[in-house]
């Protein structure tokens, strides 16, 4: 299957969640054997409007990001290349009309990527995102929490699926552990981390015998940092800073507990990975995360609305046994996740056929 993807920002320009999955389908297709292209600004050296990496196709549509005729430009890139499917991202709607007039002139179903939630309400962006939800055969959420923007957006329910994310359970598996404390949280260490729902809850756990490791960067990290050796739990509360997947997942395999706080959260990937490397999970529930979707029916994940909540849920989890992997998220691994679109890619197909 030839698979064109239209992004104008990609895995090379920026570290974010939402080009990461894209990059993590576009390397699982190909290694599949699928003939995957990526239409995007450029972001290699030299001149060539075409450029091999790592078994991908990438199509510089332009020069470099931000420029505004890369709708227009996009959609005579697809007409060349005449792919089976073409796979949009709704980071910037506006690229979707270039991606469904190209997806219109090679005879293509379109299917977009609706990662993050909109906000279609917002003038000529909040128009853009309308139409970005309601044109393409099948929207794609990594999580409900997200399809419930998709469908405020205008798609139509039956057209939105959900697929999360997928994870690499082979390493999960092989991976020897890295010295971890009892508890680790990671995120990007911003306001939105709620790094001190946390904090409080460890303030009151003080009596028992636990340490805290906490993986990430960011803006906010010195803040929070104060705010432990505030509440004087500094000396249990390790900041390890920025960490690899590979290196995350062995301070996982370590840990007993992961808590999540964050406020916003498209999808709880590295909750995931701890939770498939054995970790008790405790999420704070906020209405702009879907963290809660991975424990809600998980015998070792509970709920929490406040500090207080976060606390009682420690203590209940040093009840849990310790693990090192979870067979029951091998349903996420990798080849689940690709299997998930290909058959969303063959009923888009089977659909366009009918029309």
């Amino acid at each position: 299957m030839r698979v064109a993807f239209v992004s104008e920002t990609t895995a090379h320009h920026v570290d974010a969640d939402d080009v990461d999955r894209l990059r993590l389908l576009a390397d699982l297709l190909a290694a599949r054997g699928h003939d995957v292209h990526v239409c995007c600004a450029q972001w290699w050296e030299g001149h060539p409007d075409t450029f091999e990496h790592e078994d991908l196709t990438y199509h510089a549509v332009t020069a470099e990001r931000g420029r505004r005729w890369f709708s227009p430009k996009a959609a005579a890139t697809l007409r060349d290349l005449d792919p089976d499917v073409v796979h949009a991202t709704s980071r910037t709607p506006g690229h979707v009309y270039g991606a469904r007039w190209g997806a219109l002139l090679a005879g293509a179903p379109l299917l977009v990527d609706w990662y993050d939630p909109h906000d279609a309400t917002d003038g000529l962006r909040g128009r853009a995102y309308r139409y970005a939800a309601r044109k393409p055969s099948t929207v794609v959420t990594p999580s409900r929490t997200v399809k419930t923007s998709a469908r405020e957006c205008g798609a139509s329910g039956d057209d939105v699926e959900v697929v999360p994310t997928g994870i690499d359970m082979h390493g999960i598996r092989s991976v020897e552990p890295a010295d971890a404390g009892d508890i680790v949280f990671s995120r990007r260490l911003d306001e939105d981390a709620n790094l001190e729902s946390l904090f409080l809850a460890l303030a009151e756990f003080r009596e028992y015998g636990w340490n805290c490791t906490v993986v990430g960067d960011g803006p906010a990290r010195a803040g929070y940092e104060r705010q432990a050796r505030d509440l004087r739990i500094d000396d249990r509360v390790e900041f390890v800073g920025e960490k690899s997947v590979e290196e995350r997942v062995r301070l996982f395999k370590d840990a007993h507990v992961y808590v999540h706080t964050a406020e916003r959260t498209s999808f709880g990937l590295d909750l995931l990975r701890a939770l498939a490397c054995g970790c008790v999970g405790i999420v704070e529930y906020h209405a702009e995360s879907s963290a809660h979707e991975l424990v809600e029916t998980y015998d070792r994940g509970f709920r929490a609305t406040n500090d207080e909540e976060i606390t009682e849920c420690l203590v209940r989890a040093g009840d849990l046994e310790r693990k090192d992997v979870d067979e029951t998220f091998a349903k996420y691994d990798h080849d689940h996740f690709l299997d998930a679109y290909l058959d969303a890619y063959r009923r888009a197909q089977e659909q366009a056929g009918l029309l």
